[in-house]
């Protein structure tokens, strides 16, 4: 079989961790791993398939000779890293959301629209993890009529904030137990005990970057224009996998049986019928592995014609975003 170098851009953050399970998971062809992280990581070492490997330093000329970078930084590193990798001759899947909204850059979902990575100009952009996870939910139904519109509330995990969100609400939880002032800093105010409606910052029409992600990225996705979405994005004091309530409305209608049935075909999902006495998921359930759980699907009170709602949960750090990437990359494998 052909062997391909992948370089991890951001190898020692949560994602870029997962990124390198997910390859020895899921047997990726990898000839050479390059893990690249920060000048002070630069010389501790990552384990993949029984062997240590030192974490370089990421410069400019560290992509030479690879054929896939998948990246796990924030936007800034990534445009600033991004020219270099294309002129190495190696694909970038990136994770951060730099080259999401970019015309010239596909936005890959591999159970919605895999075709669209063979488009790439060498970059490749991974979605953002509710849109990964509630698409996904919504695929099956996707196939058999176009939705119209979306209402979402998501309950993400503190995951989705990195380490440093697990961590704050680790040490909150510490502090409680031991009676001590419970700190914040990752979070604007206390997470523990608590829930935080509004991630990312506001716009102009009261909406929130993150929240706005769900519809643009969701048009780009599916190749919808005119989808539009109302979403609120909450963060609850969950650790890991993100939830997320949906009420959408198809074009054609649709019966409460299609849609199961929908979802339970497509490819990704598990519809839950009965999980321990409950026909919904939980974020536990979800955590660690890469399907998303689908439950509660209801006709919609309010456009009781074309409209359904559903419930959805999956893992923000595996298929929300180092699974979707490897996935991408897989796309493009010989």
């Amino acid at each position: 079989m052909k062997t391909y170098n992948v370089a991890i851009l951001g190898a020692t953050g949560a994602v870029g961790q997962q990124m390198i399970r997910v390859l020895e998971e899921r047997n990726f062809p990898v000839g050479t791993l390059l893990p690249l992280a920060s000048a002070r990581s630069a010389g501790k070492t990552i384990s993949f398939r029984g062997q240590e490997i030192a974490i370089q330093e990421a410069t400019e000329d560290s992509f030479r000779g690879m054929d896939f970078v998948l990246g796990a930084v924030q936007n800034a590193q990534a445009k600033h890293f991004a020219p270099a990798i294309v002129k190495a001759g190696a694909v970038f899947v990136d994770n951060s959301s730099a080259f999401r909204m970019d015309s010239e850059v596909p936005l890959v979902v591999p159970e919605i629209n895999p075709e669209d990575a063979k488009l790439h100009k060498g970059i490749i952009a991974n979605p953002n993890c509710s849109t990964i996870i509630t698409l996904v939910a919504l695929s099956g139904i996707r196939k058999v009529t176009e939705i119209e519109k979306m209402v979402a509330c998501t309950y993400q995990a503190v995951s989705g904030a990195g380490v440093e969100g697990m961590r704050e609400l680790e040490n909150q939880i510490i502090a409680q137990a031991e009676g001590k002032p419970i700190e914040n800093s990752t979070f604007p105010c206390q997470i523990l005990s608590n829930v935080i409606p509004m991630i990312g910052s506001e716009l102009d029409n009261g909406y929130t970057t993150e929240e706005m992600k769900m519809q643009n990225e969701g048009r780009k996705i599916m190749h919808l224009p005119d989808l539009k979405v109302c979403c609120t994005c909450v963060r609850v004091p969950v650790m890991r996998s993100h939830s997320i309530s949906v009420q959408f409305v198809t074009k054609e209608p649709m019966s409460v049986e299609q849609a199961r049935e929908a979802v339970k075909a497509a490819k990704g999902c598990v519809l839950i019928e009965d999980l321990n006495g409950r026909n919904y998921p939980t974020p536990l359930d979800t955590t660690d592995q890469d399907l998303v759980y689908v439950g509660r699907i209801r006709r919609d009170l309010i456009d009781d014609e074309r409209g359904l709602t559903l419930w959805c949960c999956g893992d923000q750090i595996r298929k929300g975003a180092a699974t979707n990437c490897v996935q991408i990359a897989e796309l493009l494998v010989d």
